[in-house]
């Protein structure tokens, strides 16, 4: 496979794709849809996780935070597989192709909105170019100090589900921050399956990752408190907005979230833990998709 592939990790992608299919799928079931919007919205979305990953990669080997302590994927820069300066360039072409493409995207989406939506959205979209860049780029990467948990739960749930929906709506709907909270503790999900798996080379390095801070046992811990309050989510939601039991498709989904958490109290060895970031996001999407079809039918 070609190394540049490889660090994009498509595998992630089925999770930036969740919030937005969320997003889609509320908007579809107050009767405003669009499919140029939808479409644009996961472009612009693959594009800056393609960003991340690439600003991960980069990051990661540049600041040292890449050993041979590390398990899970070889990292192309770290493995020489890559230059850095190429990556680098990389990233700058996808922040720019990502811009280009969050602008075509506002620019269909809003021509009726208020003007000022246009402004506020643009804004949210160069943040989340920073963030994506920053997570683990540049002299003070907030990834390093625990913040990466917050930053996913805000652009994978609330900015990606709230945002989408009302670039179909131009309303915001402040219910929808269940449902919007629900894919963001989902994708947390992953993002500590990632940390727990490498604990051990994180803090040898200095990465302070939550579960670096709190410790293996309690970071499985707070991996079922993520999971868990994710689907309590989701049904405080369903209940509050029942329109009958195929709403309820969704649940066919929950026996998923308990194996991964089953399997990540259980396995020890890193390696083994790998699967399961695959697993959690395909979950994620099944989720979403679930419910987009509960929500249709």
């Amino acid at each position: 496979m070609s190394p540049w592939i490889e660090a994009a990790r498509p595998r992630t992608l089925p999770l930036a794709l969740s919030c937005i299919l969320m997003g889609c799928f509320l908007a579809a079931s107050t009767g405003s849809f669009s499919w140029i919007v939808a479409l644009l919205s996961i472009l612009t979305t693959i594009l800056l996780q393609v960003l991340s990953n690439f600003a991960n990669d980069y990051g990661d080997a540049v600041n040292g935070k890449d050993t041979d302590l590390r398990q899970g994927p070889i990292r192309a820069v770290h493995a020489g597989r890559i230059p850095a300066k190429a990556m680098r360039n990389a990233i700058i072409l996808f922040s720019a192709l990502a811009l280009a493409s969050g602008i075509s995207l506002l620019s269909i989406a809003l021509r009726n909105a208020p003007a000022s939506a246009f402004f506020v959205f643009l804004g949210v979209g160069i943040a989340c170019i920073i963030a994506a860049i920053t997570y683990t780029a540049g002299k003070r990467p907030y990834g390093y100090v625990g913040l990466g948990d917050l930053s996913v739960l805000l652009f994978f749930g609330w900015v990606g589900v709230l945002g989408s929906s009302y670039l179909h709506t131009h309303i915001w709907d402040w219910n929808q921050l269940l449902p919007a909270t629900s894919c963001g503790l989902f994708a947390v999900g992953v993002l500590n399956i990632n940390n727990i798996r490498d604990i051990e080379s994180d803090k040898a390095t200095g990465k302070n990752s939550i579960p670096v801070r709190l410790g293996r046992q309690k970071a499985i811990l707070y991996h079922w408190c993520i999971l868990i309050t994710g689907m309590a989510c989701i049904l405080v939601y369903t209940f509050n907005h029942f329109s009958g039991y195929t709403s309820l498709i969704f649940l066919f989904s929950f026996p998923l979230f308990f194996r991964n958490g089953l399997a990540i109290s259980r396995l020890k060895n890193a390696n083994e833990l790998d699967p399961y970031l695959k697993q959690m996001a395909l979950s994620t999407l099944l989720f979403v998709l679930l419910f987009g079809l509960g929500t249709v039918l």
